[in-house]
């Protein structure tokens, strides 16, 4: 069976992709493969509104169904890929079929790390999709005593959650601070000190050993420091994979994510976009991005790099997070390495604006509460100003 072009992936970058190619002019047959039963929806709600209870799930819909259908696309949802051989560009399904493919897109975004010891137990939940998120609002809902493992992105978001429904909440992560990976000290000593002030029991500076539970359900949350802290819901947070386990024997390179070139080529004829995607930036090296925005334009970059558009991949990435009261906006890389000078604005006053830098010049931004700043900076980050010069005009 010749199914044209295949987007494997029902996700923000495998429907962008699928847009796209519509929008560049191809009029052929696009078959869209979805493992979720769902039509594309939008992830970054689900720690927030959807967990929340204050937007519906079809309120995550990224396209109405009008627009969809209106696209012309085979969609093939509650299936998943298997098996593709790169060089003949034939994709195996769940189902048995095999499709001979003109094109391939391959979107298939990560998979949530499980922890080795009692994650099998009652109560313990990962937050990937629309049915995760549902599942722990009801179970956060029922439940008392809260664990995140994993101060990251995902875990602050959800502890500031269920914080906000009224739980006793502990977070627990081995680094000395939360999302200090993502931001630097400084930043993740003020995400400590807002959590705490909100209830938040954060417990930074160790990990955990295993969970423990009885009658099949999570009782409580072993630590490394030989303490125990109870639970009835844990939520595991601890990072994620590129989604490449099936690719296996396909002929693609696989490292961290699907390896392509600075074009999103894999192989000829198969291009990669979105969480799962690893392509090389000329100035940074091999990048592979696990945020929104880049799922949007790197669906589009590599749709068109599939109908001959030979243009670079070189987004400036642009992420955020809103815990409580507070929205946290950055642009570019920042992280716990780089030069961090705060340019506008007080931490001590809860709006303030900073820079990070490397190597003299600036490739890094973020606000806490100052939206309007985290566009002018975006400039210093885009033109890699010069550190001094960025200081200064800042």
């Amino acid at each position: 069976m010749n199914a044209g072009i295949v987007v494997v992936g029902a996700s923000a970058a495998g429907l962008t992709a699928a847009e796209t190619l519509r929008h560049e002019g191809h009029s052929g047959p696009i078959t869209v493969v979805g493992d979720e039963p769902h039509a594309p929806y939008d992830r970054p709600p689900l720690s927030k509104q959807v967990l929340q209870g204050t937007w519906e799930p079809g309120k995550t819909a990224l396209r109405q169904p009008d627009a969809l259908s209106g696209l012309g696309i085979d969609w093939l949802l509650g299936t998943s890929a298997t098996g593709l051989d790169a060089g003949t560009r034939k994709l195996t399904l769940s189902d048995g079929r095999v499709l001979g493919c003109d094109g391939v897109v391959l979107a298939t975004g990560v998979t949530p790390r499980r922890l080795r010891d009692g994650h099998e137990l009652a109560g313990v939940h990962v937050l990937r999709t629309l049915d995760d998120a549902m599942a722990l609002r009801a179970a956060l809902l029922a439940a008392t005593s809260v664990v995140v493992v994993g101060a990251g992105f995902l875990g602050a978001e959800v502890a500031a959650v269920a914080r906000g429904l009224g739980r006793e909440v502990t977070v627990v992560d081995p680094l000395a601070a939360p999302m200090i990976r993502q931001f630097g000290a400084e930043i993740g000593g003020l995400l400590a000190d807002l959590h705490t002030g909100h209830g938040v029991r954060v417990r930074c500076g160790t990990g955990v050993s295993g969970l423990t539970g009885a009658h099949g359900r999570v009782t409580h949350v072993e630590l490394d420091d030989g303490s125990r802290i109870p639970a009835d819901v844990v939520l595991v947070a601890i990072g994620s994979v590129p989604a490449v386990g099936w690719l296996d024997g396909s002929g693609l390179a696989l490292g961290d994510g699907i390896e392509c070139d600075e074009f999103c080529v894999a192989a000829d004829g198969v291009v990669a976009a979105g969480d799962v995607a690893s392509w090389r930036d000329p100035e940074l090296g091999r990048v592979r991005v696990e945020h929104r925005m880049n799922a949007t334009e790197q669906g589009r970059a590599a749709a068109k790099s599939l109908l001959g558009d030979r243009t670079p991949y070189r987004p400036l990435a642009y992420f955020w997070t809103d815990q409580y009261d507070v929205k946290v906006q950055a642009y570019g890389v920042t992280g716990a390495e780089l030069d961090f000078a705060v340019v506008a604005g007080e931490p001590a006053a809860g709006r303030f604006a900073a820079l990070y830098g490397a190597d003299g010049r600036v490739v890094g931004a973020v606000t806490w509460n100052l939206p309007r700043e985290a566009r002018t900076l975006r400039r210093f980050v885009a033109e890699r100003t010069a550190w001094r010069t960025a200081l200064s005009a800042a």
